[in-house]
């Protein structure tokens, strides 16, 4: 009896060994797969797959649908269909006549479409080309400049800058240095400043039809790492009175870095002001008489000469 128990125990050990055994060899199938078979790239592909989804579910919540229908509804009219109806703009732009008539509407209000006058087309306004000739018109400006500033800092071997007006600031988008020494406060090429705080933005805001340089002003400047400085609106409207009256920006920089700067803006043929150019100087080296009897004359050649090159190149009028 104890001899068959024996024997039957060792049975059910042996039994369970086995079945041991055989879990270990299925674990071992699962995790050690045959030479001919990989799993990995299955998981690759899964968490590419993964990946792919939430990248796709972040682009969707970061998305505005009625800023993409209104896209829409201007790239439905072409040079091959310049007027269309509300029927026809749905149809194009793939949206139901309601959300169509909404987004014509508020795109009418807008100055970018207008309705032609007894009949129920539409049409793109000039407004919409703003939108590419501003970007292109930068580029342009910046290749026409370039040279005239490089012949510039030969001239007066000092650094030059070149700005236009970005909301209610100045934004550098050319920049010379007199060899490599850099002086004062460092301005580079995408560089903000408040204009009413620049004397290169000063040039520029003397010479806006009044209508548009109250509207900068009420404008607020981008926050930047430079502190602004309080003026009244009395001290803003005398100063630009007096680059009005002189032609040109001359003064101290407001950036306490020492430097005296001279500024003349590129005025189109309307005497609108397109960018302004300016030169600085260390205020130790010159006094304003002298960096103006030295400076003047190059630093207005430069600007009519940029000027006259946009003209030539066909660059717009308003460019900032």
């Amino acid at each position: 009896m104890q001899g068959q128990r024996r024997k039957k125990g060792m049975d059910d050990e042996q039994v369970g060994a086995a079945g041991q055994t055989a879990g270990v060899g299925r674990t071992a199938a699962v995790a050690k797969p045959s030479a001919g078979s990989s799993a990995k790239p299955v998981n690759k592909r899964g968490k590419a797959e993964k990946s792919a989804r939430a990248a796709g579910d972040d682009d969707q919540r970061n998305r505005v649908n009625s800023l993409a229908k209104g896209l829409r509804v201007l790239e439905a009219f072409t040079a091959e269909r310049p007027e269309l109806t509300l029927s026809e703009v749905a149809a194009l732009a793939k949206l139901d006549p309601g959300t169509a008539f909404r987004m014509l509407n508020t795109l009418v209000m807008a100055g970018y479409v207008s309705r032609i006058p007894d009949s129920k087309r539409f049409r793109l306004t000039l407004k919409v080309t703003d939108l590419g000739l501003h970007a292109i018109g930068r580029a342009d400006l910046r290749e026409v400049a370039r040279p005239i500033l490089r012949s510039l800092v030969g001239e007066v071997n000092e650094a030059a800058s070149l700005g236009v007006l970005d909301g209610a600031d100045i934004l550098y988008i050319e920049r010379v240095r007199a060899g490599l020494t850099r002086i004062g406060v460092d301005i580079r090429i995408g560089t903000t400043i408040p204009a009413f705080w620049s004397t290169i933005g000063e040039a520029m805001l003397a010479f806006l039809p009044p209508a548009e340089l109250a509207r900068v002003l009420a404008l607020k400047p981008r926050p930047g790492a430079f502190p602004h400085k309080p003026m009244k609106r009395d001290e803003i409207e005398t100063s630009l009175q007096n680059v009005r009256d002189s032609g040109y920006a001359l003064r101290d920089s407001y950036f306490g870095s020492g430097l005296r700067v001279l500024a003349v803006p590129v005025l189109d043929v309307d005497n609108y002001p397109l960018a302004a150019i300016s030169v600085a100087v260390p205020q130790m080296q010159l006094s304003s008489e002298e960096f103006r009897a030295r400076a003047l004359d190059a630093v207005q050649r430069a600007a009519h000469d940029i000027a006259r090159a946009i003209q030539a190149s066909g660059a717009v009028s308003a460019i900032a």
